[in-house]
């Protein structure tokens, strides 16, 4: 089967919902990814957005994979750094090349508008195993703590 890989704009509220519903079963947390999902108006904003990036990888029509990112402007230079906030592959078409040709479109865009950098974060945790090695075949290994701030003052123990 053909593999398509294409960023999604404002027509493609559809394939964003169902990205967000392959990523829910990718991570197996179908509440986070489809239980309150956007308003087609919010959607066609976020994709319409500058800072916004959703790659979107097809086989016959179905979404088999993605990258949601954000492009970070820098304030030390003129430059901007490209932050992989999610990235998945359906379960039945993993270890098909399909994260490392969406993470090569993602260099492509990043190019184009300047940025110096990809970064991406992944959990130290067994299950995010081949995830870990992928981004190691692909860039430079940076050790860092992650800290989540509550908004509303909360604390998450």
């Amino acid at each position: 089967m053909p593999l398509e890989i294409r960023r999604l704009t404002t027509d493609d509220v559809a394939a964003m919902e169902a990205l967000s519903t392959m990523f829910g079963q990718a991570f197996n947390d179908m509440d986070t990814y489809t239980k309150h999902r956007p308003s087609a108006s919010y959607l066609r904003r976020l994709l319409g957005s500058e800072s916004f990036i959703a790659l979107v990888a097809f086989k016959n029509k179905e979404v088999v994979g993605g990258i949601a990112a954000y492009e970070l402007p820098m304030f030390e230079q003129e430059r901007s750094e490209i932050y992989i906030y999610d990235l998945a592959i359906a379960a039945a078409h993993r270890r098909e090349g399909i994260a490392t040709g969406l993470i090569e479109a993602l260099k492509g865009i990043a190019a184009e508008r300047g940025a110096h950098v990809i970064f991406v974060q992944a959990d130290t945790g067994i299950e995010d195993a081949p995830a870990i090695a992928l981004y190691s075949k692909l860039g430079t290994r940076a050790e860092v703590l992650h800290f989540d701030i509550a908004v509303d003052g909360t604390r998450d123990e």
